[in-house]
């Protein structure tokens, strides 16, 4: 299983070196959708920091969900997905890998980039590193639950649309609790609470969603 998943692991990463533009298209998403509210909602200091927690979380869903409708869609139709799924090794391990990529190529540029948001919304240091935390801890959830909706609508017609519906109700506790991070620390209260619950999320997805992707994926092709 260890040898499957880093051969997928590598595999998808030299191939988004490929496309470089395809896999910068969700961090460009981001960061021009968030430079866009400031001009929308005014210059008041205070407005940007109480909306700058949920803006972030939408538009990091909204980027990530740009390319999890690609993750299997490239493999089934070259086939190689067939061949994955045929392996001797589980598709856990393929489902795994395919979640990490993203993670590496969607979430973590998300991550990096943030600090670069926390001076356009005039965040504090403390609400900045909250934020960047709650992400930390959020970020890897959307690519397990958006590949989770990407095995399930694989191959269907609207798919794009069925994903959103499919993932946007189980991302949500990730967003209220990852937003509510944030407004706790500006209020000088303590966030750990939130970041327990984010954390328990994260356990919960890294070990259910694999072997559910991986069960989708075998439905999808048969």
């Amino acid at each position: 299983m260890t040898d499957l998943f880093v051969a997928v692991l590598m595999r998808d990463l030299r191939l988004a070196m490929r496309r470089r533009i395809d896999t910068l298209l969700p961090l460009v998403f981001f960061l021009v959708a968030l430079s866009l509210f400031p001009l929308g909602v005014g210059p008041e200091a205070q407005t940007l920091r109480q909306i700058a927690p949920g803006i972030v979380w939408v538009c990091a869903l909204l980027a990530s969900m740009l390319s999890v409708n690609q993750l299997f869609a490239g493999d089934q139709a070259d086939g190689s997905l067939e061949q994955m799924l045929l392996a001797p090794q589980s598709a856990v391990a393929l489902a795994a890998a395919k979640c990490c990529a993203h993670w590496l190529l969607t979430g973590l540029p998300l991550i990096v980039a943030t600090p670069l948001v926390g001076i356009l919304f005039g965040l504090s240091t403390p609400a900045l590193l909250a934020l960047v935390a709650g992400l930390a801890l959020g970020t890897p959830i959307l690519s397990l639950l958006g590949a989770l909706g990407a095995a399930l609508t694989l191959g269907l017609r609207s798919g794009g649309m069925l994903l959103i519906l499919i993932v946007l109700p189980l991302t949500t506790p990730a967003l209220i609790f990852g937003a509510g991070a944030v407004s706790q620390v500006e209020a000088g209260l303590s966030a750990s609470g939130h970041f327990s619950l984010l954390g328990a999320l994260l356990i919960l997805t890294a070990v259910g969603g694999p072997p559910a992707t991986a069960a989708a994926l075998r439905i999808s092709t048969e």
